[in-house]
């Protein structure tokens, strides 16, 4: 096994599928600057996580919303047709060091003193916690077995644990985070809820209920590991994230630090909202397409480039991805919403995972997703629309609707759309018609990267063989079997 110091330095030397704001690179060098502060500015430390987050929500790449067919391709379509995804995991020298610091300066008896003017220990601890967990659970879902135990707390061997360790161990952290927060003094530096703990712990809860949901496959019935997670999450005091008042939302500035989908057509024209998409909301006659597109001419899926750039040619309404107002340089962008988690509320009950009431959690969840859109409350009859409307609940035999309204409600979450379709399998898609790989289906995971080859090689053999075929795009990764 390779030295985790090289395999650091590699990430952040290599290219990132997961891009977020610039870092702070520089926090002062008290070997020859004797005027800059001895002090950890974990706050700081926060507020660069936090403006780079939205990177994981937004996906940079793009390739999870083009598989899971959110957006279509304009000209160049290679990612669409299933070109090799193989890229390195990203840097964990960034984003995630910057969490483990702020927890080791709260934890080390040496400093826990001089970072209190950022909030108190605990609080700061907390928060770095639920973020920490977060990000690791984006990356577990693109490759499958990750370095996840021991990689951010100095061991000198780095190792791939496997998906089941990974996943168990961030509900286990996301369970102490929330009992962690002390009612001290808030957190500094916190761009998305100001300090405020009782929506990080809402948050909090919300994440470990809709990783547990994401289990499904491999533990299904109502009393296993799974459903057991869920309910306790959904039972906490602290509660659930149920308003879109709690949203977990990261808000742009605009200028340098510009909304990804303001970016998006910043002197380019990449993308645009699929014909998949516009045709579901067609079918639904669904208000949200307003928001979702610059017009209902959805972008077909999954063409050459040839056949691409001449459909665009011919078509220059075509709709970008959301709406022009929803577009702007200051634009907002939903993490964790309300609608997300009030839809996997319905669906653990229809499960039989717990006893709400299913078309209670369904109606809400579909309309605060309108609500997050700020479009018109759906009329009644939307309800009753036979590819909506609910069959016998509590029998788990409404997955179909409640699956699509929530793939409808994480747009344009590409990561988040693609895990809820290689999970429940709706809505039914159909792969690309030009694809160019192998198996001309829709890609299940990410191929690990040349650097995961050339410095972790001995240690990336047990996580390729834990992979039905290989280090391949179609292998299942473990809860997706």
């Amino acid at each position: 096994m390779k030295n985790i110091f090289k395999y650091t330095l590699a990430a952040v030397l290599g290219l990132s599928l997961i891009t977020g704001c610039e870092t702070f690179e520089d926090f002062g060098d008290t070997n020859t600057n004797p005027a800059a502060t001895t002090d950890p500015i974990t706050s700081a430390l926060l507020t660069n996580v936090l403006s780079g987050i939205g990177g994981y929500a937004s996906n940079s790449t793009y390739r999870p919303a083009l598989y899971c067919q959110y957006l279509s391709e304009t000209q160049y379509t290679d990612a669409s047709l299933y070109s090799s995804n193989k890229a390195d995991i990203p840097s964990y020298a960034g984003m995630l060091m910057d969490l483990q610091n702020i927890i080791n300066y709260n934890t080390n008896e040496a400093t826990k003193n001089l970072v209190l003017t950022n909030g108190s220990n605990a609080n700061q601890v907390a928060v770095a916690t639920i973020l920490k967990s977060y990000i690791f659970w984006i990356i577990t879902d693109r490759y499958g077995d990750i370095p996840y135990t021991g990689v951010l707390t100095g061991s000198t061997e780095i190792t791939y644990d496997k998906q089941e360790v990974v996943y168990k161990g961030i509900i286990v952290d996301l369970k102490a985070a929330v009992d962690l927060f002390d009612g001290g003094a808030p957190v500094k530096g916190d761009i998305v809820f100001n300090g405020d703990a009782a929506k990080w712990k809402k948050t909090a809860n919300s994440l470990r209920m809709l990783m547990a949901l994401r289990l499904s496959k491999r533990y299904a019935g109502p009393s296993d590991y799974a459903a057991t997670e869920f309910k306790a999450a959904l039972a906490h005091a602290a509660g659930s994230v149920e308003s879109n008042s709690d949203n977990f939302v990261i808000n742009y500035a605009g200028g340098t630090f510009k909304f990804p989908y303001y970016a998006m057509y910043d002197g380019r024209k990449d993308f645009g909202e699929s014909e998949t998409m516009t045709t579901l909301m067609g079918d639904l006659n669904d208000g949200r397409q307003a928001a979702f597109g610059s017009s209902n001419v959805g972008v077909p899926y999954g063409w050459t480039r040839a056949k691409a750039e001449a459909w665009t040619g011919n078509n220059a309404n075509w709709a970008k991805v959301l709406a022009d107002s929803y577009r702007p340089d200051n634009g907002s962008l939903l993490v964790v919403g309300a609608a997300q988690v009030l839809l996997a509320r319905a669906e653990a009950a229809d499960r039989g995972w717990t006893t709400e009431n299913v078309q209670a959690k369904y109606e809400a969840g579909i309309k605060a997703s309108f609500a997050q859109w700020k479009v018109a409350t759906p009329p009644a009859n939307y309800f009753t629309n036979a590819k909506v409307a609910l069959g016998t609940t509590g029998t788990g035999a409404n997955l179909k609707q409640i699956a699509t309204q929530r793939y409808i409600a994480t747009y344009p979450d590409g990561m988040q759309g693609w895990s809820e379709w290689r999970r429940t399998g709706f809505p039914e898609l159909t792969p690309a018609v030009d694809a160019v790989n192998s198996s001309k289906k829709i890609p299940r995971r990410f191929v690990y990267g040349n650097n995961e080859y050339n410095l972790t090689g001995e240690a990336l053999e047990s996580a390729i063989a834990s992979l039905e075929g290989g280090d391949t795009m179609d292998a299942k990764i473990w809860w997706d079997k």
